[in-house]
Formats: C-alpha cells, structure tokens, sequence
C-alpha cells in the first residue's frame, strides 16, 4: 500500500512518525502508511481551511496534550 500523498507534509508524521510511542507508531502505520489514509482527519481538515492542522492533532481527530 502507497504512503499518504501528504506524508512529506504531515506535522504529525514528522513530529511523531519516528517516536518508539507503540500508539504513535500504530497511528501512522493505519493512517500514513495503511488502509486508514482517506479517513485521516488531519487530511479532511487541511481541505476545509486550506491549511495544515495543529501538529498535535492526531490523525482521529483527537488532540494531543503537549
């Protein structure tokens, strides 16, 4: 399965994509690199405001506390 066309642009993913955190890593591997891509939430919000999301919101939606 192809990675997210946004990958190379994805906040989360470059914050996040590379930590050992076993629910970071199963995050990206459902939604940037899996089955989950057009359920990502990061994806749906980046088309409605035309802009990217808070690098801290997950790809369900959910914000993380930093």
């Amino acid at each position: 399965m192809a990675d997210c066309e946004l990958l190379d642009k994805c906040g989360f993913f470059k914050k996040y994509g590379a930590s050992h955190a076993p629910a970071c890593q199963g995050l990206a591997a459902q939604y940037c690199r899996g089955p989950k891509k057009d359920q990502c939430k990061r994806k749906e919000y980046r088309k409605k405001h035309d802009a990217p999301p808070p690098d801290n919101m997950l790809p369900g939606g959910a914000l993380l506390k930093e």
